[in-house]
């Protein structure tokens, strides 16, 4: 005896399975191949009554019944693949979509970033400015027993790497 689980593992595979026949036979009915059997398969049938090997109604009411279930299972194949489409477009939309507010939300992240690193700048400019007034100063001053050598040396050096990065951050924003 079959669970519920089972049994609709077994529906799934049938309804994959008839659906893989239906794309089969919609992409086969659609080619050069099908059209050739289908006239090959005419011009016999018309060929039969001519041949006395059938009578011509007989061959006609075959001929007219084939054609139109073939034409019934061609429409339900045709509406499958539409079905599908439509399916597949709805998914497309979507993935769009949730592109769309991933760029948005990267968009903000990035004038956000663009905010900090004119913070920033501003923040290097105001402690270069400092910089220069204090050099100013100690130019004209003597440098005060307290204070270490090379300190302003050192303060010139951390400002000069945080231009470069700053510069590189720009950059690599611009590229963005």
């Amino acid at each position: 005896m079959l669970n519920n689980t089972n049994k609709s593992t077994l529906r799934e595979r049938n309804k994959a399975r008839m659906e893989r026949m239906a794309d089969i036979a919609t992409r086969w009915i659609g080619s050069t191949a099908s059209l050739i059997v289908h006239t090959l398969l005419f011009i016999i049938a018309f060929t039969l009554p001519a041949l006395q090997v059938v009578n011509f109604d007989k061959m006609l009411l075959t001929l007219t019944t084939i054609v139109s279930l073939e034409a019934i299972y061609l429409a339900i194949f045709i509406q499958m693949s539409v079905n599908k489409n439509s399916l597949d477009i709805e998914n497309i939309q979507e993935d769009v979509e949730e592109i769309q507010e991933d760029i948005e939300e990267i968009q903000e992240d990035v004038e956000e970033m663009q905010e900090d690193v004119e913070e920033i700048q501003e923040d290097v400019e105001e402690l270069q400015e400092d910089l220069v007034e204090e050099k100013e100063e100690t130019d004209t001053l003597a440098p005060p027993p307290s204070s270490p050598p090379g300190r302003l040396s050192q303060i010139e050096h951390l400002l000069s790497e945080l231009q470069k990065e700053i510069a590189l951050l720009k950059k690599n924003q611009v590229s963005s």
